[in-house]
Parts: C-alpha cells; sequence; structure tokens
C-alpha cells in the first residue's frame, strides 16, 4: 500500500534534530521526499543520512530562518534538486528562561533573538516557499505550543510565549486567507516534549520536570515520535477539510 505522503515533497525546518529531525523520518517513511534544513548543517545533513539509509529520498540544506535571502535560496535550491514542495514543516524555534524582570541586557536579546527564530523566521520561510505551495495546493504545518495558550507556571521566557502566540495567530491567518487557493495551514501544539532544546535543563531541573508532569493527565513526558503522528495527518488527504486548526498534543496538559 502507497504511504499516506507518497508523490508529495516536503521541506523540514528545524530538522536536525528533536521533533523536525522525527517528523523528517516520519514523513519519509510515508512515501515523501524531505529536504531537512537546519543552521547546524551537519546535524541536517545526519538527518537526510538516515532517511536515505531506510529507503526514502532526502536531501539536506544549511539554513539559517533570519535570514531572509537565505530563505528564498533555499527554496529555489530545494525546487531545484527535489522540485516543487506540496508540504512545508516549520519547526526552527529556540527557547530560553530569563524572566522579564531579570537582567535588562538578557530580555532585549531574547526578545530579539526569540522572536527572530519562532515567528519572523516561520514567516521568512513560508514566503519563500508560498509560490511553490500555491501552485501544488500544498500544506503547512506549523510547530505551535501549549504556550501558545498559557505561560507556564515554571520560569519561562515571555518573549517564548509571545512567540508561540504569534504562531498561532499566523497559521489562522494564512489559514483565512490561503483557504480559497487550496493551501492548508494548521499548527500543532506540543507539550513538554524531551529533545535536545531542553536537555540541560531536563537534567539540571529535575524539579521542574515534576511540575509539568504532574500537571500532565498521561502522566510523563512526551517524545519527538509522539508529534509525528500528528503531523503527518495534517499534511496528509486524512485531513483534507481541515485547515485553520490547532491539533494540541501535550499529554493533557491544558485540561486541568
Amino acid at each position: 500500500m502507497a504511504g499516506l505522503l507518497q508523490n508529495h515533497i516536503a521541506a523540514v525546518t528545524g530538522a536536525a534534530s528533536g521533533i523536525g529531525r522525527a517528523i523528517a523520518a516520519g514523513f519519509a517513511r510515508e512515501g515523501a521526499a524531505v529536504a531537512a534544513l537546519d543552521m547546524n548543517g551537519d546535524g541536517a545533513a545526519e538527518t537526510a543520512r538516515q532517511i536515505k539509509q531506510a529507503g526514502g529520498q532526502a536531501i539536506a540544506l544549511t539554513l539559517d530562518v533570519t535570514n531572509r535571502d537565505a530563505c528564498r535560496a533555499a527554496a529555489a535550491d530545494v525546487a531545484k534538486q527535489l522540485g516543487q514542495i506540496s508540504v512545508l514543516v516549520n519547526d526552527a524555534g529556540i527557547t530560553r528562561r530569563n524572566a522579564f524582570t531579570g537582567d535588562a541586557e538578557a530580555v532585549v536579546k531574547d526578545w530579539q533573538d526569540i522572536l527572530g527564530v519562532n515567528l519572523t523566521g516561520m514567516f521568512n520561510v513560508t514566503h519563500a516557499f508560498l509560490s511553490q505551495l500555491r501552485a501544488s495546493k500544498g500544506r503547512i504545518v506549523n510547530l505551535a505550543s501549549v504556550q501558545s495558550f498559557v505561560h507556564l507556571r515554571t520560569p519561562t521566557s515571555p518573549a517564548y510565549t509571545t512567540s508561540k502566540h504569534g504562531v498561532l495567530g499566523f497559521t489562522r491567518a494564512l489559514a483565512a486567507e490561503l483557504g480559497k487557493e487550496g493551501v492548508r495551514v494548521n499548527c500543532i501544539g506540543p507539550g513538554f516534549i524531551e529533545t535536545p532544546l531542553n536537555e540541560k535543563v531536563r537534567a539540571n531541573n529535575p524539579e521542574l520536570v515534576k511540575v509539568f508532569l504532574d500537571h500532565t493527565p498521561l502522566g510523563r513526558a512526551g517524545k519527538p515520535e509522539d508529534i509525528v503522528g500528528p503531523a503527518i495527518f495534517l499534511a496528509s488527504d486524512l485531513s483534507a477539510f481541515v485547515t485553520g486548526a490547532v491539533l494540541m498534543a501535550d499529554g493533557g496538559y491544558r485540561t486541568i
């Protein structure tokens, strides 16, 4: 039986590790050709290598999503090497845990860096691939967060919460505008997922992890693989009448 993403070409940002790598691999298993994009070029290359070793088709490109010209160049390069994309996954993101009332210099840098990657970077990549997605009547899957809705009680940067609220708004705005052209735009709201992004926090602050788990009905942290199924659903024809939606994958965090 053909995979759910057979004949699709997908570009995945943040594909060097964690959720992005897991989604890239999951898409390849479902038949998509994958462009793994990440500022960490070696990590992106390793993702592509693993996909090809498993029998899939993939390329890797080094990409700083905050660089608009680089995003346009990457879109052209992907089209040249693989063809016109029909799926875009915006996963690239960073987080920090400096309070707004903390060191002023750090707070300003957090705001510039986090909004630059998590929100403006998503804009840059989506805009660069827009003509391909419109032509293919494609699908966009953005990685939002439980923090698209709440500011967690644990120490966390207000810039991160703001950026993820922005992802939700960006998703809904594009869904409303692009729907008439057959382009579907949705997002996934992960809860606490064990990734390299939070590895040091998990190792150094077990009490923080406990706060998350005590508030999660499923009683465990998520794994990157827990986000793959939702991403495949939103990228495939299984969700043909779904747009502007948020698919929560938070272990039930928002229910209590």
